[in-house]
């Protein structure tokens, strides 16, 4: 698992009031697959796999809500994908329990996009 330090940085700053369920989060996303990298876009934490896959909402302050740029491609099966916008999908997670509880759907919407992202 690659962690960006600007990453770590912008999180450190930002004193988000859910920091521990985003970084739990971090640490699932980036430990489906190598090649998943991180990065500060559109002024918020980045997931990066051939293309764009998914940023925080940082204005969110209850839940920690995942935007899936082009979630609508996603061949989503765990109905863990909200939404039904042209493309955009967001993920929102209420707690850590929530995220341990839907840990493995998150996992196979990620794998998802790996797949789809690596057959072109």
């Amino acid at each position: 698992m690659r962690r960006n330090p600007e990453v770590d940085k912008y999180l450190e700053q930002k004193a988000h009031p859910m920091t521990a369920e985003i970084q739990r989060l971090r640490e699932i996303i980036l430990g489906v697959d190598p090649g998943i990298e991180e990065a500060i876009k559109w002024s918020s934490p980045t997931f990066i796999y051939k293309g764009n896959m998914a940023s925080y909402f940082m204005n969110a302050k209850k839940h920690v809500s995942l935007m899936f740029h082009k979630g609508a491609l996603i061949n989503d099966k765990t109905g863990l994908l909200e939404g039904d916008g042209k493309e955009g999908r967001t993920a929102k997670f209420a707690d850590m329990k929530d995220i341990e509880k839907r840990k493995k759907d998150l996992v196979a919407v990620v794998k998802e996009w790996v797949k789809m992202m690596d057959k072109g």
